[in-house]
């Protein structure tokens, strides 16, 4: 059994790294053509285009005229080498001598300047198009809170602390109105106050500044808020008592003792203080109502685990009404840009938090496996593998942005000042610049790796 268990984790496992692989791969190939387009372009000589890095081998090279192509062993990035261009390759001998018409430091700063910002266009144009074909392709799903009628589920425990209530109807985050369920989650980690409704009354709730950094540290995955669930059984314990008493698989709840009971965040109260209490059971099998009659445990739990139905699932059963739009091909293009404005506008404000040391939020800042673990484990669904693409696509660009050497953020600074001034930095100081920013970005992936480890072992 352990080693069927141990199986089925690392079949999951590989299939969330084949998805990353993948999706890192298609980002990094069309950044650095991004780069690779206008140096030809501008007449610059190309010697290499890799993805992936390849410290002293390549798992594969050819030449094509004077590029060398190929795919290196460490999948850290990629890049390509432009002559007499200061870069991570610290090719040294190639700047003592004079410059060439065909090297990247002969050509005017405004066309290194394009070359230079090529790779962040390449990722911004891909998420726009991404988007646009996800929703051409697939259209949009959204759950309204509008239609949440009887409010949220306060999943885990951090929700109650932050004053919210099983039932509560949210209605903004920073007094800007949330439309959809969909949006709440993310809206609540950057947010500094809630707006609630709750038994008719208005409420405004403030949230900690190191919201994420509980999150973090408590070792949560699963989200704080979900829409409410009917309670359905999924599994029926062995050696619980609500077996003995004939609780089955599909059997809907729908009362204890005299109370009925629509939705599973229903019970818990329910049962409070009962332990080794006998409760009688109102249950729906199959459109027959039937009473069982059990009693509970130790613990004051019946003994069973529910089922969670997805979005889809519960519209089916008529307890969700999502608002769906579909997208012809012409029309898909602008709302693809506005989608990847949303989402670049809540990386922006995730961004802001992590910069922040008073939140905290830089404690969850993952590497690879929090990267791989975002895409899903027991399938491959394309419409999910894209919209992560997309996202990636987004973080690229803003992080690449970033004014650190060594990033193209670092070369479009320095190209600017000497736009704006007339004075050119100087190769040494280049060279200079790009190993501060690559021990920087090497700093921050081991960091960021290393928070990856450390959640591994709380069970992040």
């Amino acid at each position: 059994m352990l080693t069927h268990l141990l199986d089925i984790q690392w079949q999951s496992v590989g299939l969330q790294a084949a998805q990353l692989v993948l999706s890192l791969s298609i980002l990094v190939i069309l950044h650095e053509f991004g780069h690779y387009l206008p140096a030809r372009i501008f007449g610059c000589r190309v010697e290499k285009f890799y993805l992936f890095f390849d410290p002293w081998f390549s798992l594969f090279r050819r030449k094509v005229g004077e590029t060398e192509y190929g795919i290196g062993w460490l999948p850290l990035g990629g890049y390509v080498k432009i002559a007499g261009m200061v870069d991570e390759s610290m090719d040294r001998e190639q700047l003592k001598k004079p410059a060439e018409p065909r090297e990247f430091r002969s050509k005017p700063a405004w066309q290194r300047l394009i070359i230079m910002l090529g790779g962040v266009s390449m990722n911004i144009l891909l998420a726009f198009f991404i988007y646009a074909m996800i929703l051409w392709a697939w259209g949009e799903r959204k759950l309204p809170l509008s239609g949440m009628k009887d409010g949220v589920w306060c999943v885990d425990s951090l929700a109650t602390e932050l004053g919210l209530q099983n039932g509560d109807h949210l209605l903004a985050v920073n007094g800007k109105p949330v439309a959809y369920f969909d949006d709440l989650n993310a809206d609540l980690l950057v947010g500094e106050t809630v707006t609630i409704v709750r038994g008719g009354q208005t409420l405004e709730r403030k949230l900690p500044a190191n919201l994420i950094e509980k999150i973090v540290e408590a070792g949560r995955r699963a989200p704080m808020l979900m829409p409410r669930i009917p309670a359905i059984v999924a599994e029926v314990s062995d050696t619980s008592n609500a077996r003995l008493a004939g609780l089955q698989a599909q059997d809907r709840i729908t009362g204890i003792d005299s109370t009925p009971i629509r939705y599973f965040d229903e019970i818990k109260p329910l049962l409070s203080g009962r332990q080794g209490d006998t409760i009688a059971l109102q249950v729906d099998r199959a459109g027959q109502s039937l009473t069982l009659t059990t009693v509970l445990g130790n613990q004051g739990t019946i003994g069973f685990f529910p089922e969670i139905p997805s979005i889809a699932d519960l519209e089916r059963m008529g307890i969700y009404r999502l608002e769906v739009r579909n997208y012809g091909f012409f029309e898909s293009f602008p709302a693809g840009v506005g989608k990847a404005m949303d989402k670049l506008t809540s990386y922006v404000a995730s961004f802001r938090k992590i910069i922040d040391p008073s939140t905290g939020a830089y404690k969850g800042l993952g590497g690879f496996k929090s990267m791989g673990s975002i895409f899903p484990k027991d399938l491959w669904d394309w419409e999910v593998f894209w919209n992560i693409t997309a996202f990636f696509s987004i973080m690229l660009a803003f992080m690449n942005l970033l004014p650190i050497p060594a990033l193209d953020g670092g070369h479009v600074m320095f190209t600017i000042y000497e736009i704006i001034s007339g004075r050119r930095p100087s190769d040494k100081f280049l060279e200079y610049a790009q190993i501060v920013g690559m021990v920087i970005l090497l700093t921050l992936l081991i960091y960021a790796n290393a928070n990856d480890i450390i959640g591994w072992g709380r069970g992040r």
